[in-house]
């Protein structure tokens, strides 16, 4: 039994780099913020901003660059954004824009291949390894996809392209924006030694600080210590650290896979002190889910969930029945349900929805129109 256990190990590692796959992540740059200033030019070159307003406890649901030179960023308050920087534009959130500049990049990205995952509105994995376009080359299917971006929609779009998911999403932001990144299977070892473990998806501020008190840096650093350290200190987290830092990652781009559940969480800078505050951050979140929504078609809710954590890392979550539509009401009533269980100041906040799922024992359906894609469970706004 352990020989079968070892071979299976073995195997499936070797199988890993055997057959290495062709991986685009595209992700829109600056997305609500790139359609509002396609349809107004007079805006360009001016800090602008999308979100709530200030004057009821709005949040920036994302800007540009121009603003994020001020500092500003997505589920930054609203109010706070505007003390940076006094001439900021802001504006209401067009969700059918959105969505009808999502479909069209879609549109695009059929053009080249059938595997394709959503993460969200704005951004998605590609697997073009059996593209016959260009030769099969990644890297000339990347510039095509970009440039018929910029030219049928109006917008820029980042990509990267490597052999994993994991590589390309790194790959896709490091030139932003208006970037593309491509890492060939040559350049996988150099390209992951100097890699910054703040790079890593899932390291966050949090977590970067936990690895450098254990002098760990950069992925070369998370190289010199065994499985079974990582495991210690990271917990299962450790296993993506150890195969993150050899550029592993096994994970194949699932285009169809029925979601039960769909929710985004952000960590703060500083923890939240006050019931009032802690609302201005689900306002943000609650903004970032609708955009994640909307990517995943039509579905009929069965629950909604607001989860805290405090800052001493105690951790509640309530969890209610809910087939309604979904408001930013609904969230701010779980929050206020759930804030007197903790008695101290919030270091992290989730909310999200559960779907109404065919269940093979009660022979529950779905609506015949679904089409499922696979999101990110859980998001860092930063």
């Amino acid at each position: 039994m352990l020989f079968c256990w070892l071979f299976i190990q073995l195997f499936g590692r070797v199988g890993e780099w055997c057959f290495l796959r062709k991986i685009i992540h595209c992700d829109c740059d600056c997305f609500y913020a790139s359609v509002e200033l396609r349809d107004d030019p007079s805006l360009k070159g001016r800090p602008v901003a999308v979100g709530g307003a200030a004057d009821r406890r709005g949040v920036v649901a994302t800007c540009n660059y121009e603003a994020r030179a001020f500092g500003i960023h997505s589920a930054m308050p609203t109010a706070s954004a505007m003390r940076r920087c006094p001439e900021l534009i802001v504006l209401t959130p067009r969700m059918d824009k959105y969505r009808d500049a999502a479909l069209l990049i879609r549109d695009i990205f059929s053009r080249y291949t059938t595997e394709i995952e959503p993460l969200s509105l704005d951004e998605a994995y590609l697997d073009v390894t059996n593209c016959t376009e260009f030769q099969g080359s990644a890297t000339r299917i990347a510039q095509a996809i970009r440039q018929q971006v910029k030219d049928e929609v109006g917008i820029t779009i980042s990509a990267g392209v490597a052999p994993n998911k994991f590589l390309a999403k790194v790959a896709s932001d490091w030139d932003k924006p208006d970037g593309l990144t491509v890492i060939t299977p040559a350049k996988v070892d150099e390209f992951v030694l100097d890699l910054p473990v703040k790079k890593i998806h899932g390291v966050g501020k949090v977590m970067a600080a936990r690895m450098a008190e254990h002098g760990i840096f950069s992925c070369a650093d998370l190289r010199v210590r065994s499985l079974d350290e990582l495991l210690i200190l990271f917990g299962k987290f450790g296993h993506q650290l150890y195969d993150y830092a050899r550029g592993i990652d096994g994970r194949l781009v699932k285009p169809h896979r029925e979601r039960k559940s769909l929710s985004v969480e952000t960590t703060f800078a500083q923890d939240l002190v006050g019931v009032d505050i802690a609302k201005s951050a689900v306002s943000g979140l609650f903004t970032e889910l609708e955009k994640r929504l909307l990517g995943v078609g039509e579905k009929r809710f069965s629950g909604a969930f607001v989860k805290l954590k405090s800052a001493d890392f105690r951790q509640t979550t309530i969890d209610r029945r809910y087939d309604g539509e979904l408001n930013l009401a609904l969230f701010e009533g779980l929050l206020e349900e759930a804030w007197p269980r903790m008695a101290s100041a919030l270091r992290l906040i989730g909310i999200g929805v559960r779907f109404s799922v065919k269940e093979e024992q009660n022979k529950k359906s779905i609506l015949p129109h679904l089409h499922e894609e696979q999101l990110d469970l859980f998001s860092d706004l930063d």
